[in-house]
């Protein structure tokens, strides 16, 4: 094991930055920040806190690494990164306490990302052998062409806080199985989990320089602005910001002890801090209240506590400022007429803590239709019409996932391949997986992470154009 299995001791942890494979307890800057668990408000670390010249180092290192690591066999780096997540899977136990400490969300669903995140290096494993070039027939038939796929050279990768396993494996997993290095920088929030797991890949034989971490919370402009303006780095991978405002729609012919379920597990996870998160809840008129009172009837039993808590459904948020903002939310949606059901509002003592809340009647005119909660706040909208109900949810600047429930086979079809959303979950909450593309439209980001497209986005392709002349 990589760590004891005590589940309070700030002193197991890797507490320092990774660059060129040393592990760096002081920085260019010479100061430190705080780890502060969500559930308490206690300080769990102190981190380096890097800066632009630390930036600059890694980037170097990337640089440096990063020819042998290409001329390194696809099925070498198969190899390391399949390593690299047996040790994930064998630690799972250890992972999952760092990333519930510094996260929040609970240990079991914290284990399940460990788990999800190993997925996706099980995946990429496999994909950096098939990273497959094509013969194309030449119009001068004297040629014979090609075309080939490289990997781009040294990468940032930029992860936020609320999957911070996941979002590494997806998209640095992608970059090193594709023969690119990485410069990784994880959020602030949650560094432990980063560190660990690079340690975890020097473990599994990934050579220094290939994985570097650079650690900030207090210079994320500066960090930021160097990562973004370094002519080293050739792409920038970040999942940030924008996320997907996602639409749920629910159908009076579907099954709505299912569709509850799928609801609940698209907007419980991570306590609603999920940039797929069902935000806007649309529930067909004739069913609405009896989706209301069995979705109350859920929330009701949901147990919210400290991650570590036997039978804790719902963690903190793990910043602050997010129960101000979930609080915001309801308050906006009240004072225009929406309903409260269950919950609303934030729940008294230490830690991030916010009720599980449902709210009825929601309106177009509401916060929480242009803006995501990211919170377990669950917002319904009634709607009357299958073409009503696609305008609405179209209705936005964003479109990563969305959800439908209903037993029409042609339905399905018919609202699936209309809404504006990069991925669509039919009678399910769950459309993440390693071998599955994830990406959306609009303002919800460019480029797909995940299956072979997760691997192809680090790769460039290059034509070779071979003159064959006549004997």
């Amino acid at each position: 094991m990589l760590f004891t299995p005590t589940l309070r001791d700030p002193s197991l942890f890797i507490t320092k930055g990774y660059i060129n494979g040393e592990w760096l307890s002081i920085s260019s800057t010479q100061e430190t920040f705080d780890v502060i668990n969500p559930a308490n408000g206690t300080v769990i670390a102190k981190i380096p806190e890097m800066g632009a010249r630390d930036v600059s180092s890694a980037s170097q290192s990337a640089e440096s690494a990063f020819n042998s690591w290409r001329d390194i066999s696809p099925k070498q780096r198969g190899k390391i990164v399949r390593k690299w997540a047996d040790l994930m899977l064998a630690n799972t136990g250890d992972l999952g306490m760092i990333l519930t400490l510094e996260n929040g969300k609970p240990y079991a669903e914290a284990k399940g990302e460990i788990a999800f995140a190993a997925g996706y290096l099980e995946f990429y494993a496999g994909e950096a052998e098939r990273q497959y070039g094509d013969i194309i027939p030449a119009a001068n038939t004297r040629n014979r062409q090609f075309a080939i796929k490289q990997p781009i050279g040294p990468v940032a990768c930029l992860v936020p806080w609320n999957f911070p396993a996941a979002m590494i494996t997806r998209k640095a997993g992608a970059a090193i199985a594709a023969g690119c290095t990485v410069v990784l920088k994880p959020a602030g929030e949650t560094p432990l989990t980063a560190l660990a797991l690079a340690y975890l890949g020097e473990q599994a034989g990934i050579p220094k320089g290939v994985l570097n971490v650079v650690t900030s919370l207090r210079r994320l402009q500066e960090v930021g602005l160097a990562l973004c303006e370094d002519p080293i780095l050739r792409k920038l991978s970040c999942r940030w910001s924008w996320g997907g405002n996602s639409p749920f729609i629910i159908f009076d012919d579907c099954d709505v002890d299912a569709a509850v379920e799928a609801l609940i597990g698209a907007k419980v996870r991570n306590s609603g801090q999920t940039c797929v998160c069902a935000n806007r809840i649309y529930v067909q008129r004739g069913i609405g209240e009896k989706v209301a009172q069995a979705l109350v009837a859920k929330f009701q039993a949901l147990k919210t506590g400290d991650g570590f808590g036997e039978g804790v459904v719902v963690g903190p948020l793990t910043i602050a400022r997010g129960v101000t903002k979930a609080q915001a939310h309801v308050e906006d949606a009240l004072s225009k007429g929406a309903k409260l059901l269950h919950g609303g509002k934030p729940i008294e003592g230490s830690g991030n803590f916010f009720e599980p809340t449902v709210l009825t009647d929601m309106t177009e005119q509401m916060l929480s239709h242009d803006e995501e909660i990211f919170a377990p706040v669950a917002a319904l909208y009634p709607f009357d019409t299958e073409a009503e109900v696609i305008a609405l949810a179209n209705k936005s600047d964003v479109g990563l996932g969305s959800y439908i429930c209903t037993r029409d086979s042609a339905r399905i079809w018919r609202v699936a391949e209309k809404l504006d959303t990069g991925m669509v979950g039919v009678n399910t909450g769950v459309i993440a997986g390693g071998e599955l593309p994830f990406g959306g439209v609009k303002h919800s980001g460019f480029g797909t992470e995940g299956g072979r497209w997760g691997v192809e986005e680090f790769t460039v392709t290059k034509a070779i154009i071979v003159a064959v002349p006549d004997a």
